[in-house]
């Protein structure tokens, strides 16, 4: 750890909320834990769920061993400054992917998914009921 830890304001830390971006604030201080993103045993999506607020309850719960605990030093970059950080967490919806209703080339490969094997059975039984009459 740094002799002289730099303090973050909330507003610094919040935005690092994404998978190739993630800091947490766990005990008073700051953890940039994005190189472990691809490595935590509980998956991204658990400390995606830990951004944007004081996640030391979140951390604790778990219980997570003292190894874990040493492995946390590494990711430290400073502490954060208490009093910028909010009782109560602000909902942030996700980023989403923005609505396509035009689904044409998904609704055209159902659509061959029915009539291919539709067409296959009906060529099948043309070719047997003419070959049958000669």
């Amino acid at each position: 750890m740094a002799s002289d830890p730099k303090i973050h304001t909330f507003e610094e830390v919040a935005p690092h909320n994404k998978t190739k971006d993630c800091w947490l604030i766990i005990s008073g201080k700051v953890y940039d834990v994005t190189p472990f993103m691809d490595d935590h045993p509980g998956g991204d999506e658990v400390l995606l769920s830990a951004t944007g607020k004081d996640a030391t309850n979140d951390f604790e719960d778990v219980g997570h061993s003292d190894s874990a605990r040493e492995m946390m030093e590494k990711y430290y970059i400073g502490e954060i400054d208490a009093s910028t950080v909010p009782l109560t967490r602000t909902y942030i919806p996700p980023q989403q992917p923005p609505y396509n209703p035009d689904k044409t080339p998904e609704f055209l490969i159902k659509i061959l998914q029915f009539l291919v094997p539709l067409l296959i059975l009906g060529l099948a039984l043309a070719v047997r009921h003419y070959t049958k009459e000669k």
